[in-house]
């Protein structure tokens, strides 16, 4: 219990210590307008109480990637609590605090746009498709779970067809409605009933003290097939830790805030307070897979039972209300982030509902023949799954050298003298380099990959790191030559 402990505390200190060195760092303005106030569309851009937007984007950026891949990641032993308190403080929180911040300042841009303003036109049109296509696959791949779990809990005439239809038609609704008439209002209930059932098994697991792994009786990889830690983990774990998503999230959020000054909270908090929830599950599997063993490697079965055993009766339905929601309403945004994105691509205005409509009949279209193509075979969901989980990894990636970028320019542009403001772009820089790594040496190793040794691939990825740090360098002394710099 002690590295358990200990890691939670750690993500309480980050997000005051290290979370405020990269607030200083970006340089907030309170009294800089906001998106929210200077282009209020009663749609999208809509004014809403910071508390609230905090519950939207926790929820927003959780589904179910901190639960399942906890409990996936936990296989490995103690080394899952380090990616998950270090990935979360240094990578992920900061990835998303940065990106969204960057998005505030842009008037609410959406993060293909960010991607083309620094890193280029060609990023650009590639992010714009990529980030659609992962928000499709986000869509789909986070129906048939909660629609399974739904056909459990009710009556038989209620199956799985009929909670997938339901579950779409919320999504439209969702997806076409202004922020604040159904995710304004029904984000905040779910986010407490998911918090609720975090806090529920930290009480439950402090007051019992079951024994679980600790880091100080070392690292070593439990994965009953052997798989190795680096890098599977920090794909397994991606949004415990760090996750492209979320900065494909922010914009909504960054429409809606009405200072800079909530920023600390609602990204770089939201992002802690996911990385909590990791943690919390983490250290629950660890706990189930002492008693039971290793051979159950179904997520949802795993929840079910942590829950009845730790929660009881009524912890377990609020607990399930939370794994239920989670996915609904990481679906409904990312489709709501498909159609704005293809807005600002086509320069179409959302104020109108026949102008939602026309961006919003193909986005569902092509996500319900994801959806069929998942439910066709076994094998179909997995592999939607995998290649949802690699891309999003790479878009975590991009994203950071996105804000690295950024950082360097904005330097140039400025003339900054504050020293922490001039080697801000180090905070970035540096996860920035270990997830090119991460995703490297993967697509390498991994079996929907190249399928090659680990060593083999852990060379290769060492080369590819140093080739693009030297252009970096050489690049960025480039740049404060010339003075360059991004109007």
């Amino acid at each position: 219990m002690v590295s358990f402990i200990s890691a939670l505390l750690l993500l309480v200190v980050g997000y005051f210590l290290y979370g405020k060195i990269v607030v200083k760092a970006f340089g907030v303005d309170g009294n800089r307008p906001t998106p929210a106030i200077t282009k209020a569309d009663g749609v999208d851009f809509i004014k809403l109480p910071a508390w609230k937007i905090f519950m939207i984007q926790f929820l927003n950026i959780a589904g179910l990637g901190p639960i399942f891949g906890a409990i996936m990641g936990a296989k490995f032993g103690p080394s899952a609590y380090l990616w998950i308190v270090f990935g979360t403080i240094i990578a992920g929180a900061t990835h998303d605090y940065v990106s969204g911040m960057m998005s505030l300042r842009e008037g609410g841009a959406n993060l293909p746009d960010l991607i083309g303003k620094y890193l280029g036109a060609h990023a650009q049109r590639f992010m714009r498709v990529l980030t659609i296509i992962l928000m499709i696959m986000v869509g789909a791949v986070f129906v048939s779970g909660p629609a399974g779990l739904l056909t459990k809990l009710t009556p038989e005439q209620f199956d799985s067809t009929f909670w997938i239809c339901a579950i779409f038609t919320y999504y439209l609704l969702a997806t076409l409605l202004p922020v604040d008439k159904i995710i304004g209002k029904i984000y905040p209930l779910f986010a407490i009933a998911l918090l609720f059932m975090a806090f529920g098994i930290i009480g439950v697991l402090l007051w019992t003290c079951p024994e679980l792994p600790e880091v100080y009786n070392g690292l070593e990889n439990t994965h009953p097939a052997g798989v190795p830690i680096f890098p599977v983990m920090c794909v397994s774990i991606a949004c415990g830790a760090i996750s492209g998503f979320h900065a494909t999230q922010s914009p909504m959020m960054a429409r809606c805030m009405a200072n800079e000054r909530q920023g600390h909270a609602i990204f770089y908090g939201a992002m802690v307070a996911e990385g909590v929830v990791a943690m919390v599950w983490a250290a629950a599997a660890n706990y189930f897979y002492g008693k039971y063993g290793m051979e159950e490697s179904n997520a949802a079965i795993i929840v079910d039972k942590i829950t009845r055993e730790l929660l009881g009766p009524f912890g377990c339905v609020l607990a399930m209300l939370g794994v239920i929601a989670a996915p609904i309403t990481t679906g409904d945004t990312a489709l709501r982030t498909a159609r704005m994105i293809t807005a600002d691509m086509f320069k179409l205005k959302q104020q109108k509902l026949s102008s939602r409509l026309i961006i919003t009949i193909p986005i569902f279209i092509i996500t319900i023949s994801v959806l069929v193509f998942s439910l066709s075979d076994s094998k179909g969901f997995d592999a939607v799954w995998r290649y949802f989980s690699w891309v999003n990894q790479v878009l975590a990636c991009i994203t950071l050298w996105t804000c690295t970028v950024y950082f360097c320019v904005r330097d140039n542009k400025t003339n900054t003298t504050s020293k922490i403001q001039a080697y801000a772009y180090l905070l970035t820089l540096i996860p920035a380099l270990f997830m090119t790594y991460v995703i490297t040496t993967y697509i390498l190793i991994a079996p929907e990959g190249f399928q090659l040794q680990p060593t083999l691939s852990y060379s290769i990825g060492g080369v590819v790191v140093i080739a693009i740090l030297c252009w970096f360098i050489i690049w960025k002394k480039h740049i404060s030559k010339n003075r360059i710099s991004v109007n």
